[in-house]
């Protein structure tokens, strides 16, 4: 049995099973959405899911800031 049999045709969802919310952003860091989308998934028209992926990419840079490691470590010293 394969996956394909139960691919339709709309909109697949962008997660990637890494289901971690980013603290501050509020924001699922391995697909991108919030709580709230997540749980609007199903019952989203096609055209909003289109909408909703085209920005995922945009959401990025907010949950990808480094937190200061060495160079951070460094500055407090």
């Amino acid at each position: 049995m394969t996956d394909d049999i139960w691919k339709r045709d709309e909109v697949q969802s962008p997660c990637i099973k890494i289901c971690v919310i980013h603290p501050a952003e509020r924001l699922c860091t391995g697909c991108l959405r919030s709580i709230d989308e997540i749980t609007a998934w199903s019952r989203m028209t096609n055209e909003a899911r289109a909408a909703l992926m085209d920005e995922l990419p945009t959401r990025a840079s907010r949950i990808a800031k480094r937190r200061g490691g060495r160079a951070g470590r460094l500055a407090q010293s």
